[in-house]
């Protein structure tokens, strides 16, 4: 993506450039972060395209964010990151002749056992999380390809700084414990992403790739959307002492709306909130060190591959 906006200015959370005329597809857009990265890009012009796996959600969504931003092009297409053989109908439904930025924010997060699996049998966390948005990159590649310089931005989780990927258990059958799991779901995403951009300059793409992470960012603290988000009164002052270490979800936002339209941002980098990686706006960060673990990440990549029947060279679609 190439937008307007001066080089030399510091970049302005509540001042986005223009983005009128691109497209971004953004996964979970119904909720959450997702919804918040959305409803800013909205703001800026872009066309936001909702990827949910429940169409009533996303077009709850759709509506609070053409509520709160009039003129907004906003629409849903069916995704379910759980089912891989709905991802090419999916990336039909976008009908698009090219792709200006995709945003993997979707993910699942379990706090209890049991372990559950996707459709097509994989532990749910890294399936859905990872696998799953790896096998979209492969169908939208094409279209990313088609666009002047579009990018794929990731977006991790913080809590992946303190995991390490078992590439003999990635599925969780031998230590399946939920929030070590989610954890690591996280990391194989964020290499996933960090090699990604790797696989593509060497190709010598316009696609680029960056990989982002929130910080930490809760509901207490995030301003209300009803239907979408609602605030009670005693979560906003349980939020009240938190809100000097973290931020709401409409901050973990940044990085990511960040990742897509700013021209400063370059593929392989990483970017999170600037006090302590865990609130503030969005800085570029040094890339974690298990993360420039060049080899983990390659062969991370060669196994999901083969867990999801696909090309390891992919890529050259780009």
């Amino acid at each position: 993506m190439n937008p307007t906006a001066p080089r030399n200015e510091p970049w302005d959370v509540h001042r986005l450039p223009h983005a009128a005329g691109r497209s971004v597809l953004v996964t979970g857009g119904n909720a959450g972060i997702g919804y918040f990265v959305a409803e800013q890009l909205a703001g800026a012009g872009a066309a936001v395209i909702l990827g949910s796996r429940d169409p009533a959600k996303a077009e709850t969504a759709a509506g609070s964010i053409r509520a709160r931003v009039p003129g907004a092009s906003v629409r849903h297409v069916r995704l379910d990151l759980a089912d891989l053989s709905s991802l090419q109908h999916c990336v039909a439904a976008l009908e698009l002749s090219h792709l200006d930025a995709v945003v993997h924010n979707a993910g699942v997060a379990l706090d209890d056992p049991p372990r559950l699996a996707t459709k097509d049998g994989h532990e749910l966390m890294f399936g859905t999380n990872h696998l799953g948005h790896l096998a979209l990159t492969q169908h939208l590649l094409p279209l990313l390809a088609a666009a002047p310089a579009a990018r794929i931005v990731t977006v991790g989780s913080f809590a992946a700084k303190t995991e390490r990927i078992d590439l003999d258990d990635l599925q969780s059958r031998r230590d399946y414990r939920p929030k070590r799991t989610y954890g690591r779901s996280k990391l194989a995403q964020m290499y996933g992403g960090l090699e990604l951009a790797r696989r593509l300059a060497e190709l010598g793409s316009r696609v680029t790739s960056v990989v982002v992470h929130p910080g930490g960012a809760l509901d207490s603290l995030t301003p209300a959307r009803p239907p979408v988000h609602t605030r009670t009164p005693g979560e906003r002052l349980r939020g009240g002492a938190a809100a000097l270490v973290l931020q709401g979800k409409h901050a973990g936002a940044w990085p990511a709306v960040r990742a897509v339209l700013d021209p400063r941002v370059s593929s392989g980098e990483l970017w999170g909130p600037r006090v302590f990686g865990l609130r503030g706006r969005p800085h570029r960060e040094a890339v974690w060190s298990h993360l420039t673990e060049t080899t983990v990440a390659s062969q991370l990549w060669y196994k999901s591959c083969e867990l999801l029947d696909i090309d390891p060279d992919f890529c050259r679609a780009a």
